[in-house]
């Protein structure tokens, strides 16, 4: 049987800064990425936009990764999805799926395609 993994990774940049809190022990992050991509329809293509919400755990020891989690960076998160259910105050009951990241770092931005393909060369053979 395969063995599904509980995985994402995605890229995107940092909404806003990060909202932290430290606790006694550690720490937590929580900050949003702005992801995207291209959406074709017929001649016209759109680029569809959305912000999705990550949040990310450090000793406080460690809490200095979370330097680079300011509005604008690109960053790509990778991590796994953590479920959670919870009842209100008048005890009706919800659920939702925290991105937890467990590693962060600047993504390498993409470099441009060339409008057209360099031309191959011959080599001679001596």
């Amino acid at each position: 049987m395969k063995k599904i993994e509980n995985t994402f990774a995605v890229t995107g940049f940092v909404g806003k800064d990060a909202e932290i809190r430290s606790f006694t022990n550690a720490s937590v992050a929580r900050f949003s990425l702005a992801v995207g991509r291209q959406e074709k329809s017929g001649d016209q293509t759109n680029r569809v936009s959305a912000f999705m919400n990550f949040e990310a755990w450090r000793k406080n020891e460690n809490t200095g990764s979370f330097d680079c989690l300011t509005k604008g960076t690109l960053l790509t998160a990778e991590g796994y999805f953590k479920p959670e259910k919870w009842a209100d105050k008048d005890g009706v009951e919800h659920s939702s799926i925290t991105m937890v990241a467990v590693k962060f770092y600047p993504a390498a931005e993409k470099e441009e395609a060339p409008a057209e393909p360099a031309k191959k060369t011959k080599r001679s053979r001596k």
